[in-house]
């Protein structure tokens, strides 16, 4: 079945909205858009991952953010962040998830601006086959271990969060 094609807002370098163009045109032409990241503690403080689906057109096979998507056009940052929750691993947030902050669009995210959000559960989640391969639960010390050892392993937008966290 043929999906239709997301459109995007596309944004200046000042985050604001200049136009609207479709996924491809975005990601073809390195336009700035908008996105969202979702970290997903325990209260053990152990971060859920997920392993990136190799069906994905960016970094797929690597390991990223309990949860990540692009916001749709006309969506708000913090609106896109509890969709993607839901269509990646089935969460669903009873209040307004913490923002912790926002990473800039530049080449190394894909031209992205990203906000990071951080929420709390426990799951066990149900993960979307077509977007996650695997999930687990690392403590930040194992992270920080990766990162130093297998940097390769993890998206580069996730490296960029661990880093500014």
């Amino acid at each position: 079945m043929n999906h239709p094609e997301d459109i995007f807002d596309v944004v200046n370098e000042r985050d604001e909205i200049i136009g609207r163009e479709l996924r491809s045109v975005v990601h073809a032409r390195g336009l700035r858009h908008r996105a969202v990241h979702v970290l997903v503690f325990n209260a053990a403080g152990q971060l859920f991952l997920q392993k990136r689906s190799m069906a994905k057109d960016n970094d797929p096979g690597l390991w990223d953010s309990s949860c990540s998507g692009h916001v749709d056009s006309g969506e708000s940052y913090a609106v896109a962040a509890e969709r993607e929750l839901m269509e990646e691993i089935d969460l669903l947030v009873d209040e307004p998830m913490e923002e912790l902050f926002k990473i800039e669009a530049t080449a190394e995210t894909g031209w992205e601006f990203s906000v990071i959000y951080r929420t709390e559960d426990e799951g066990p989640f149900n993960l979307c086959p077509e977007e996650i391969d695997e999930g687990r639960w690392y403590t930040p010390e194992e992270i920080d271990g990766a990162l130093k050892t297998e940097p390769e392993k993890y998206s580069p937008t996730f490296q960029i969060i661990w880093k500014r966290l």
